[in-house]
């Protein structure tokens, strides 16, 4: 039986835990019975709108101090509009002891709370007086349903942003002390003190290694230099060997990955036990976040690159590269190689294959998937063709263009939301070698490459070919990969394929990849505004203005998208450098994730959804587009919305099938709208106006 000592204990734990809300369609209740709006609360509390809806619908919830503010006030009202049936002094949630003098900010878990592992002293936060610092601890995140409990092995979260002075910015407002003066230093007190990390992301992987990002005057302080020097030094990405630093890191029995010390350097040790001894550093003066994937971060203040940087480790992967390289590595954490299997013969846990990932070791493509200068096709004099398998880059003939199209006032381009992941989702490829057939019968079940002929079929001049990237009609047989050949029989022709690679072993691969970015993706869209349960005119209007809401966030969308689509393009990643030769192997090739027969995959079934859509709105409008870049779709129209032309039932939804608005990978947004006459002379021009239609050059999504 419990000692009165430990009861006690016990009770004084729950006490000091952070207030609980009620649950959210009481705090909606509540604040409709008081008679106040969801903004006039947000101006109360000092937020956004958007923040108490997604408070109210259990989306997110506030932090400290704003959260105990807003427990205060639903007490408030829970005492003067008691649920029905409900005492009307019942309290809605037990709350910290008011009568404390102690700061919030100090007040961290009692010694009868449970515990996380001790933090030695040297990282303690800095007072709450101190400068510049956001906060001085960090306290608890109020529970949510359906989030898994903080690991207690990284209490200080995922990563850090090191200024010059010895503050480290970490997530949700924590600042470190870090008395580190050099790059040893700081790799041993982030691995000792520093409370930083992240779980692994499947039963079978590994933790993430901590991320140390370095301001201007943090690596100058730690004897780097302020930017790469020399065209050796900046053509390369790395210091010399010969460098300082790179002497103290090598003398200290730390080494380097072979990307050497560059824009994202890796330092570690032979791991010791579980134990992995890796930090990864990212120096924000050597460009390490490319303006394109994360806009405006390297100019923001270190906090908020912090919070840029957590929310993306948090919803999607701490970094370890570009977002190309995350992206990548994603898929590997999400379907680890390897788990452990015990081995019958001496009883001990060895590690084996783990199914349904991409193993251990790189697999050679088949010929036609390679790339010219790949060794499967150097050494065996293979000159049969190649996949073709790119996304649209097509314009329609200005002769094909009727008077009454030239007659309407807009060209509207719709984007279409991360179309190579909504590609991505349930996608079965091959997980085994490609196996060679002669005159198979086709399957759309198997995953591979298919040689045959398609040139025989008919398709409305009006729109792109579904089966080559220019549009163009094939003109004989040639390789493609097997979605591209199920949507000729989908058309209702007949195929005959004359050869095919095809695989044995296959398996949904991406879909854990896909899950977890689309979650990412949606969520931080909404905490942008932009929400699934918002009418058409709502969306456009939302989508208009979302990246004013808050520039972090939509920084952090804007990296979540380019993860996307550089995480395909990764999948086939060419040689680089002056020096290559064709027919040598080149790193990228050392991957078991070097697989462009996923990557021709993912876009075949980008470019056949697309084709679909445009079939369908051909036959709902009689509209057919002027152009097509990747996932952009241009479209003549009455009005300057998509609302004037997309096809909406009688009861106002829009028709299945066609393009849809929408927040979720595989719906539409408005991309730009010029008028008519421009659309015709670039066209005329030879020009692609979907390229321009926002108002500037698009990037070709080639998944490179």
């Amino acid at each position: 039986m419990a000692s009165e000592e430990e009861l006690f204990a016990s009770v004084d734990a729950l006490l000091n835990e952070e207030p609980q809300l009620p649950p959210p369609a009481e705090r909606a209740r509540l604040r409709e019975a008081a008679g106040i709006t969801q903004a006039r609360l947000a101006t109360a509390l000092k937020t956004t709108t958007q923040s108490v809806k997604n408070w109210e619908n259990g989306r997110s919830e506030p932090k400290s101090p704003r959260l105990d503010a807003y427990q205060r006030l639903l007490n408030g009202w829970a005492a003067k509009y008691p649920a029905p049936g409900a005492a009307p002094a019942a309290s809605v949630a037990a709350t910290a002891p008011a009568a404390s003098a102690e700061p919030a900010a100090a007040r961290v878990e009692t010694p009868d709370a449970p515990q996380a592992p001790a933090v030695p002293a040297a990282v303690l936060a800095r007072p709450a007086g101190t400068s510049r610092l956001a906060s001085a601890s960090r306290r608890p995140a109020a529970k949510k349903t359906a989030q898994p409990a903080a690991d207690p092995r990284f209490p200080h979260g995922p990563l850090a942003v090191l200024d010059g002075d010895g503050c480290a910015y970490g997530v949700d407002g924590i600042v470190l002390d870090c008395p580190a003066t050099t790059v040893v230093e700081l790799v041993e007190w982030t691995l000792r003190e520093s409370g930083l990390g992240a779980p692994r992301l499947n039963r079978y992987g590994k933790d993430s290694d901590p991320l140390i990002v370095l301001t201007a005057a943090t690596a100058v302080k730690l004897g780097l230099p302020e930017r790469l020097e020399g065209h050796e030094q900046r053509r390369s990405l790395r210091l010399p060997e010969d460098h300082a630093v790179v002497k103290q890191v090598v003398k200290a029995k730390w080494r380097l990955t072979q990307r050497g010390f560059g824009p994202w350097a890796r330092i570690y040790r032979k791991a010791q036990g579980r134990e992995r001894q890796c930090v990864q550093l990212a120096i924000l003066s050597w460009d390490a976040l490319d303006e394109r994937s994360w806009p405006g971060v390297s100019q923001m203040e270190p906090a908020d690159i912090a919070r840029v940087l957590g929310v993306y480790a948090t919803r999607v992967i701490t970094p370890r590269g570009s977002t190309a390289v995350s992206g990548l590595e994603l898929m590997t954490a999400l379907r680890p190689p390897t788990r452990a299997m015990r081995d019958e013969a001496t009883g001990n846990w060895v590690p084996g294959h783990n199914p349904g990932s991409l193993g251990t070791e790189p697999m050679d493509p088949a010929p036609p998937e390679a790339t010219a200068e790949h060794p499967v096709v150097v050494n065996s004099g293979w000159t049969g063709g190649f996949l073709n398998e790119e996304a649209y880059q097509w314009v329609r003939p200005v002769d094909l263009l009727t008077d009454e199209e030239c007659t309407l006032p807009y060209a509207v381009g719709l984007d279409l939301n991360t179309a190579f992941l909504a590609a991505a989702a349930r996608l079965v490829v091959g997980l085994s070698a490609p196996d060679h057939f002669h005159a198979p019968a086709f399957n759309p079940k198997i995953p591979g490459s298919w040689l045959v002929d398609l040139s025989h079929i008919e398709v409305d001049p009006r729109l792109p070919s579904p089966f080559t990237p220019d549009g163009t009609r094939p003109t004989g047989p040639a390789w493609y990969q097997t979605h591209t050949v199920a949507y000729a029989q989908e058309l209702g022709y007949n195929v005959q394929p004359m050869e095919a690679y095809l695989r044995r072993e296959t398996g949904a691969y991406l879909d854990p990849w896909h899950d977890r970015l689309k979650t990412a993706y949606v969520d931080t869209l909404a905490d942008l505004g932009v929400t699934k349960d918002l009418t058409d005119a709502e969306f456009l209007a939302a989508m208009e203005r979302h990246k004013d809401v808050d520039p972090a966030l939509a920084a952090v969308l804007a990296a979540i998208k380019a993860t996307i689509k550089g995480g395909i393009g990764k999948l086939r990643e060419r040689p680089q450098g002056k020096r290559y030769k064709e027919g040598e192997r080149w790193p990228a090739l050392q991957r078991p994730t070097w697989r462009p027969d996923i990557r021709a995959a993912v876009i075949s079934k980008a470019r056949v959804n697309m084709h679909r859509k445009m079939r369908n709105m051909a036959t709902m409008t009689g509209l057919y587009p002027l152009a097509v870049l990747s996932d952009c779709v241009v479209y003549p129209s009455p009005g300057d919305s998509p609302l004037d032309f997309l096809p909406y039932a009688a009861s106002g939804k829009p028709q299945p099938g066609a393009f849809r608005l929408g927040p979720t990978p595989g719906l539409a947004k408005l991309e730009g709208v010029q008028p008519m006459l421009w659309a015709v002379d670039l066209m005329e021009q030879g020009l692609n106006p979907a390229r321009h239609i926002k108002g500037g050059d698009a990037v070709l999504d080639e998944g490179e």
